[in-house]
């Protein structure tokens, strides 16, 4: 398996197709999934003549149980070594969801000719619960139920948050069994450990000042119906805080859209990528 090694002894995982010289595409998946999650953009652009590279965040899929550096910044510091060590120049990066953070951070903090454009799915920025400065955010105790869930009940749990995140609990969704399986899947293939202190990570993270940061062409996809990461409170603002950012909210689409409805989002990722 392709692998690094971090600073600390952390082995992180990582996917690495398509022609070395081809514009790299980077996607970085939401918690408490793995690369996996990305399979059909990764096919797509691959098809498209694009290099497309993913990684499994430290304790995530098939990168090592790491007992320590479940927060946003060791987080960034593990795509900074990753994206060294493969030399990434002119590269796209794709964030959901935490995964979406961690683009935001990383983007903003990234050396100069790493990153040539950015784009922010269902992300968590510029930050998601409710306090003093975020007045309308997620309140803490549903974070403080999802920590419970996972820790003692993670199994039933993971299966039963499919359906709000691929907005399978709506009226008329059409509810396909196997794409709730392959969720549950990878999050059963992460350490409970790395998932419990990550939802501090997504949650509790105030990524406004890597969005003010944030200097190349940026995209912001949400969807309105996002019953995870309400559009209201996240993409809606975090469109506003980069400069000259570009946004696209998709009514009716869940969290989960990059999946659900993946020929329009892998169509718009185009249309900027090559725009």
């Amino acid at each position: 398996m392709n692998s690094i090694t971090t600073k600390d002894g952390t082995q992180i995982f990582y996917k690495d197709w398509g022609a070395r010289d081809a514009q790299p595409i980077m996607f970085h998946h939401g918690w408490p999934l793995s690369s996996d999650d990305w399979d059909g953009q990764m096919m797509f652009f691959l098809e498209k003549g694009f290099r497309v590279i993913a990684h499994d965040r430290r304790g995530h899929g098939r990168s090592s149980q790491a007992a320590t550096g479940h927060d946003m910044d060791t987080y960034v510091a593990d795509v900074i070594e990753l994206t060294d060590a493969l030399d990434l120049k002119n590269a796209i990066h794709v964030g959901h969801s935490t995964g979406g953070g961690e683009v935001a951070r990383y983007v903003a903090r990234a050396k100069p000719g790493r990153v040539a454009k950015a784009v922010l799915v269902s992300a968590v920025a510029p930050i998601m619960v409710k306090n003093e400065s975020n007045p309308d955010g997620v309140p803490m105790e549903v974070f403080d139920m999802v920590r419970e869930q996972t820790a003692t009940n993670r199994a039933q749990f993971f299966y039963d948050f499919t359906l709000p995140f691929f907005g399978y609990n709506r009226d008329g969704a059409e509810v396909k069994e196997g794409v709730r399986r392959n969720w549950w899947r990878q999050g059963m293939m992460g350490s409970v450990l790395a998932h419990y202190l990550g939802i501090a990570a997504f949650s509790e993270t105030n990524f406004t000042d890597d969005l003010k940061s944030i200097t190349v062409p940026t995209l912001v996809m949400h969807g309105e119906d996002d019953q995870v990461v309400p559009f209201a409170t996240t993409g809606k603002l975090s469109a506003g805080i980069v400069p000259g950012a570009v946004l696209k909210s998709y009514p009716g689409y869940p969290h989960g859209m990059p999946t659900t409805n993946a020929d329009v989002i892998n169509a718009d990722l185009l249309a900027f990528i090559q725009g």
